[in-house]
């Protein structure tokens, strides 16, 4: 019966995209746990890990989150969905992905109050990304890959876009799965691989410390350059450049356009993460076509 499935859904590529799409929907539902919960899991690692090397000495801060949200038991799987307001409980019917936001029209069945458009915005990100990479690859090792791929970068960047953090528990093992999947070829070399997420690393690392020692700042944090690795890692070094600069190109646009319209003060920081995320999901889909179109151009004599 599986191998049948299988069978069926490598020779219509229509069905793949299809439940990769409601796959997605539902993983994007999950992604929205995942972005709200895992910094404030993080956060309360970092302040048990704290007392213990404070020798009990208690390091309990009011502006920290509430302490029923990273109690005991607190985690991405327990408890259930909940309200942000009124933290009741949310039924399985209108926990289905976007159609209960619909339903509830944004709003808690139990308190009323409104619901974040960042929760439907998710799923739907979540499903039409699925259903892009579902359809450019097909089904196969590359489909299936590219999809843990996206839902990985999608979770960073709202992660990052909130916290200005990109957590090692995402993208460690994802690096090391890149490099992995290169050992079958999955989507490039070994070779092009490891030395991908060296130079992806090194790349920002270097260009982090001419800009401190430049200007005595930080520009930038080693969770980028652990992104840029994990990319490396997947796509290869020959992907790098085509990333580095799509990601400039876009933070830079984006930068703009915070600052001309929404008044944005240009020394409040941006994080650069989103726009590898962006940058590396378009490489992955479309690597190959840009590297080879620049290659292309820059070998084309003026007119």
């Amino acid at each position: 019966m599986l191998t049948e499935a299988v069978r069926f859904l490598q020779a219509e590529q229509w069905a793949f995209v299809l439940v990769a799409v409601v796959i997605g929907l539902i993983v994007g539902s999950f992604l929205n746990v995942v972005i709200h919960r895992l910094p404030r899991v993080m956060e309360r690692e970092w302040r048990e890990q704290c007392k213990e090397l404070m020798a009990g000495e208690s390091l309990g801060d009011e502006s920290g989150p509430p302490q029923e949200e990273t109690g005991a038991g607190y985690g991405l799987a327990f408890p259930g969905s909940q309200c942000p307001h009124c933290e009741h409980p949310v039924r399985a019917r209108d926990n289905i992905p976007i159609l209960g936001y619909l339903v509830l029209k944004g709003r808690c069945r139990h308190c009323g109050e409104p619901i974040g458009l960042r929760y439907p915005i998710v799923e739907a990100l979540s499903g039409v990304m699925a259903g892009v990479v579902a359809w450019h690859f097909g089904f196969g090792a590359q489909g299936l890959a590219g999809l843990a791929l996206t839902w990985a970068l999608l979770a960073l960047t709202f992660i990052d876009l909130d916290e200005f953090l990109l957590p090692d528990g995402i993208t460690l093992p994802f690096l090391w799965l890149g490099i992995l999947l290169a050992l079958f070829g999955v989507f490039v070399d070994l070779h092009s691989s490891v030395i991908g997420a060296m130079a992806g690393y090194l790349v920002l690392w270097s260009i982090y410390q001419l800009f401190r020692l430049l200007t005595g700042k930080e520009g930038m944090g080693y969770g980028d350059f652990k992104l840029l690795a994990l990319l490396g890692a997947w796509l290869g070094w020959q992907a790098l450049p085509a990333i580095v600069l799509l990601s400039s190109l876009v933070g830079a646009v984006a930068g703009i356009a915070l600052i001309a319209f929404r008044g944005q003060d240009r020394n409040v920081p941006i994080p650069f993460g989103p726009y590898l995320a962006v940058a590396g999901w378009i490489a992955l889909l479309w690597g190959d076509t840009l590297i080879r179109t620049y290659l292309h151009w820059a070998g084309t004599p003026p007119a």
